[in-house]
């Protein structure tokens, strides 16, 4: 009982574990459109545009942790509505829209980071994580913002379940199809800009793709879907933040391989369970 009770004793573990926890069960449900929909690509590329708006917001405020989410926030949208507007274009293809916007703003991004001397350790927690530094406001506004993304996603999921099984279908039935999409896209922009502190940029698609997948391997019918994947968002959230405190690894890269672990034990008991 010690053993899961002494991490709990330090405030910052508290924190954290709700970090874990709430970010977990907000990017998987909003994960199961990404993987439905085959936008995981998308995903990893948004993560990583937002690095422009992360060093400018650094230039600014000095550093500043707490106003740096409203940057990121701010970057994440637009460059989501941005390769929205590109990929309608017909002579570009929206995987080469996504490319192109992911390499021009990491680059940008890398280019600002790089003019500041002491980039390595300030802002090291965006691009690798640092739950365990999640403040209190920080976590409030993961909560406000977590709690938007699943209230929309609530509020509109017959919508947003007709685009993504059957888009025909959507422009049929006269639904604003491009305004879900773009909704879509500003859910999974707020999503990634509230999970930056918890799993950071490099590893921010697990977050999104891999519960959600392992959740697919088990289930077709989408409400299961998304409770699986946030069960195992949740689980992975918490058990990965005791192997860091227990391990002393970095808290993104525990949470990450045990969703991964997750979704190789449920791929090989598929596998079993079907030859």
């Amino acid at each position: 009982m010690s053993f899961l009770l002494e991490p709990l004793q330090y405030e910052f573990m508290q924190r954290g574990m709700i970090a874990a926890v709430l970010v977990g069960i907000v990017c998987a449900v909003v994960g199961t459109y990404v993987v439905l929909r085959g936008m995981a690509f998308f995903g990893d590329a948004l993560a990583h545009t937002i690095l422009p708006g992360i060093a400018v917001g650094y230039l600014i405020t000095g550093g500043a942790r707490d106003t740096l989410f409203w940057w990121a926030l701010g970057t994440a949208i637009i460059a989501a509505l941005g390769i929205g507007a590109i990929s309608k274009q017909a002579e570009i293809k929206e995987d080469t829209a996504i490319g192109i916007i992911f390499a021009g703003m990491f680059a940008l991004g890398i280019a600002l980071i790089s003019t500041v001397r002491s980039y390595a350790v300030d802002l090291s927690h965006f691009l690798f994580g640092d739950v365990l530094g999640v403040s209190a406001h920080s976590l409030w506004l993961i909560i406000i913002f977590g709690g938007i993304v699943l209230f929309t996603i609530a509020a509109f999921y017959k919508e947003f379940l007709t685009l993504s099984f059957d888009p025909i279908l959507a422009a049929t039935l006269r639904l604003p199809v491009n305004l879900l999409n773009n909704l879509l896209l500003c859910l999974i922009a707020v999503t990634v800009a509230i999970s930056l502190q918890t799993v950071g940029v490099a590893l921010m698609v697990a977050m999104l793709v891999t519960p959600a997948a392992t959740a697919s391997l088990l289930t077709k019918r989408l409400p299961t879907m998304m409770a699986l994947a946030a069960f195992f968002a949740a689980s992975s959230g918490v058990i990965g933040l005791y192997l860091s405190f227990y391990l002393s690894i970095a808290s993104g890269a525990a949470i990450v391989l045990t969703a991964t672990s997750f979704f190789v034990l449920a791929f090989a008991w598929k596998k079993v369970r079907y030859t």
